[in-house]
């Protein structure tokens, strides 16, 4: 089990001496987090850790996952993308299944806390049934800067109702009358998506995902949909292709939400299929180990993206010592550092562009690596997201017990 200690070696001098002063000042208070999910994705991820940590240093934190039925995770799926600007219809039917549903949630679960953290859209309604005692945070992950009207007026009286919202950026955040905070997301430097692998280990995995590793290799990590630019990447790749003899790998899945378009993918793969040097790899959720040997095995790592959440897919690269070549978009701009780390894009010329000048400058490939992990041991690892969190918890619940 991974404890405090263990991060002294890969955080800034200091911080875990920090992490237990701070943890002190909320040894005692009970914390409660509920989420959509287990398993998959950066939310999922982040709580394994936080959860574990807290209750080792003497917090009692537990983490609830709700229930449902199909159609209230499809009525969720289409919540939640309206929330993040997509035109969606959202019937009477799904507003009224999802309410319920929450209720029913609300009826199994033991939601007294000091600190009840609800995280995202789909378990949002349950602040109808918060206890007498308590505090209540809603942790908005997604970006809320241009939602649709309907859909946003219908959560918002929710979010509306608690004590304080917590947002990934400040971009995110639309205007509310609650109290708002930013935490910046991050990534678990010991988790098995990002900690040290020999190159015996990383050998093994490419081989078993059956990708040669006899050429430089690009990669984007991402959910196959429009957003991430699947197709504008390989488009990108083809002009490389012209001048230098590389292989690309679009790996997709990795999460338990079903958020793949399918008709993306569909239109990847025939893209893909008559050149054996581009890899399309669906992965499933549990593929950490995977996803960490290939952004280890890999030259440039890309994030394309033309719409985006925070993508901490460019922090993981970083911190495996690649440079990388996003878009500009969502919380991209913010964790690359241009020309030291890596480099931002609007087009598929721009990102061919950095691409061939970075293969035709191997000791910049090695700068910026160096760069971007520092990059990343200073700003996203979960222990400056941990202290983070436990200002908060300090903040809200009036220090120590």
């Amino acid at each position: 089990m991974v404890k405090i200690e263990d991060y002294r070696d890969v955080a800034p001098q200091g911080t875990v001496d920090l992490l237990l002063r701070l943890a002190e000042r909320v040894r005692g208070r009970r914390s409660l987090h509920v989420s959509a999910a287990r398993f998959g994705g950066g939310v999922a991820e982040t709580l394994q850790r936080l959860v574990q940590i807290m209750n080792d240093l003497g917090s009692e934190t537990s983490w609830e996952v709700i229930g449902g039925d199909a159609e209230f995770f499809a009525a969720s799926r289409v919540i939640n993308a309206a929330l993040q600007g997509a035109d969606r219809v959202i019937t009477e039917g799904m507003r009224e299944h999802y309410v319920e549903m929450n209720r029913l949630t609300a009826q199994k679960l033991r939601l007294e806390a000091d600190l009840v953290v609800v995280h995202d859209p789909q378990p949002a309604s349950l602040i109808e049934h918060r206890p007498a005692e308590g505090k209540w945070i809603w942790r908005c992950h997604i970006d809320l800067s241009a939602p649709q009207r309907r859909a946003w007026k219908f959560v918002r009286q929710y979010v509306a109702r608690y004590d304080g919202v917590v947002f990934s950026l400040p971009s995110f955040a639309p205007r509310l009358s609650v109290p708002q905070f930013i935490i910046y997301p991050s990534i678990d430097p010991l988790s098995d998506k990002n900690r040290e692998l020999s190159r015996r280990e990383v050998r093994t995995l490419m081989e078993s995902l059956g990708v040669p590793q006899d050429k430089p290799i690009l990669l984007q990590v991402g959910q196959f949909d429009s957003y991430r630019d699947p197709l504008g990447t390989i488009s990108a790749y083809r002009i490389v292709k012209r001048h230098h003899d590389v292989r690309l790998v679009l790996a997709g899945g990795g999460t338990a939400e079903g958020l793949e378009s399918p008709e993306v993918l569909a239109e990847v793969r025939e893209a893909a299929s008559h050149d054996p040097d581009i890899e399309v790899l669906d992965l499933p959720p549990e593929a950490h180990l995977q996803i960490n040997a290939l952004q280890r095995a890999a030259t440039i790592v890309l994030q394309k993206s033309v719409r985006d959440g925070v993508a901490l897919t460019v922090a993981e690269a970083m911190w495996k010592g690649k440079p990388v070549i996003g878009g500009t978009t969502g919380g991209i701009p913010i964790q690359i550092i241009n020309d030291v780390t890596g480099y931002t894009v609007n087009s598929v010329a721009g990102a061919a562009y950095w691409v061939r000048h970075l293969l035709s400058n191997p000791e910049l490939i090695a700068r910026m690596g160096g760069s971007g992990r520092e990059q990343v041991r200073r700003s996203f690892l979960f222990t400056r997201h941990f202290s983070d969190y436990l200002a908060l918890l300090t903040h809200l619940t009036g220090g120590p017990a």
